[in-house]
């Protein structure tokens, strides 16, 4: 026990996020309700959140235009 008699004590924080897909729609659900949308047809994606297109590429990479920032 530390001097003067005070225990710290810490929690780990839970998010809970989950995705709904209808087809090509994804919704990005929190505790709060809607986070953000996006749209994914084959390799291309648009998320609405990043405002960003994406291309998937071979391997582990990828390619991104169109990000905006703050």
């Amino acid at each position: 026990m530390p001097m003067g008699g005070k225990q710290e004590v810490s929690f780990v924080s839970l998010i809970y996020r989950k995705v709904v897909k209808f087809g090509p729609l994804r919704l990005n659900m929190t505790k709060n309700g809607l986070s953000s949308w996006s749209l994914k047809i084959g390799r291309w994606s648009w998320n609405s959140r990043a405002r960003s297109h994406r291309v998937d590429l071979p391997g582990p990479f990828s390619w991104r235009s169109g990000s905006r920032s703050s």
